[in-house]
């Protein structure tokens, strides 16, 4: 039996090995010998993780909940590292499947490889070259020590291979996102907020914003949001906002009538209200993957990305994060001539099964 324990530390990591939990399902129903645990290190605390969530996305609850919520990068890779362990030696196996760029990815490879088992990488190699940014080093950290990387692109292929990773351990396979993605567009549900600010289909804009740099920084979170309410002509604005926001949002005082602030919204309600929208403005990586395959128009309120093809081939453009940029990316998107996204490679909805079918090989 080849066994594999999958690591999720955050809410987007279930929808990237959501599909690769299908996949292995498909294949023990084949006749494979070929099993799972799924640890939930817990590092990001979500109100919404209930059991819903997990019927949604169609997969089980996690096998265990590690708790390693709360504390500074350094308590929290160090409470990851002691729980894994403490997992790890009591369920032993023989691959260890890491997803993403979150503190659970790097800590959880670490623990593998001090016990001698196998790691591999899914979304190995994507590079925004900012080592401001946590993710990052995630990411450095985690490829440098991992057996086995399966990439979403040719960029994040070369970036590999410049580093020194051997051909033979790289697979190109797409994106588990995009998989999660195309098998849910059907469920996607209508928020309740569609019909409280009674919202029109291409009529409103989704922001999102969540990274320090943007949101931390209360002058530069003001200037932001309101360079966008005056070149957003008269359509509302729906912000998903996150707590700590809304309290910075309320201390600027920043309010305006057509900007609504939102709860967090569920996976099947948000991408709802993004395949609707006129266009998404955002600093999440993910949603600009998720915009591209949907053709909505994305601006990305940051200098870089580790996503490039959803620059040169789908929807999304990179403003920056000087408020001033903001006006043109607007005025071009209200004069109806944004860019069309095009066709992205092996993001078709099938990556996952080429995930299982190369792990197969690897036993």
């Amino acid at each position: 039996m080849y066994n594999i324990t999958i690591i999720a530390g955050a809410r987007p990591n279930f929808m990237k090995i959501a599909p690769i939990i299908h996949e292995i399902e498909n294949a023990k129903n084949r006749g494979n010998a070929i099993d799972y645990r799924l640890v939930h290190t817990g590092q990001h605390y979500d109100k919404n993780m209930s059991g819903d969530f997990f019927e949604q996305l169609q997969i089980p609850e996690p096998h265990v909940n590690l708790e390693c919520s709360g504390g500074s990068q350094a308590v929290q890779t160090a409470n990851i590292l002691i729980a894994f362990e403490k997992e790890l030696l009591a369920n032993p196996t023989d691959l260890v499947l890491v997803v993403g760029d979150v503190t659970s990815t790097m800590a959880c490879a670490l623990v593998a490889q001090k016990l001698h088992t196998e790691v591999a990488h899914v979304e190995g190699g994507i590079r925004s070259n900012d080592w401001t940014m946590p993710e990052e080093i995630n990411r450095l950290v985690t490829d440098s020590i991992s057996n086995y990387f399966f990439t979403t692109s040719d960029t994040a292929n070369d970036y590999l291979k410049k580093s020194g990773v051997k051909d033979e351990q790289i697979f190109f396979v797409g994106n588990t996102m995009i998989d999660t993605l195309l098998k849910q567009m059907p469920n996607f549900k209508k928020p309740v907020v569609w019909n409280e600010l009674s919202l029109k289909t291409k009529e409103y804009i989704v922001m999102t914003l969540h990274r320090p740099a943007n949101v931390d920084e209360e002058n530069q979170l003001k200037s932001m949001i309101d360079e966008i309410m005056k070149h957003s002509g008269n359509i509302p604005i729906v912000f998903p906002v996150h707590p700590r926001t809304a309290k910075i949002l309320e201390r600027l005082d920043i309010s305006h009538n057509r900007l609504h602030t939102i709860s967090p919204l569920s996976y099947l309600e948000f991408n709802f209200l993004v395949k609707n929208a006129k266009a998404v403005i955002t600093d999440s990586g993910g949603i600009t993957e998720e915009a591209s395959i949907m053709n909505v128009p994305c601006m990305t309120l940051r200098d870089n990305t580790e996503r490039p093809e959803t620059i040169t081939l789908g929807t999304n453009e990179l403003v920056g994060t000087n408020p001033s940029n903001i006006a043109p990316y607007l005025n071009k998107l209200f004069s109806g001539n944004w860019k069309q996204s095009k066709d992205i490679p092996l993001w078709d909805g099938h990556t996952a099964e080429r995930i299982i079918k190369h792990l197969l090989n690897l036993n």
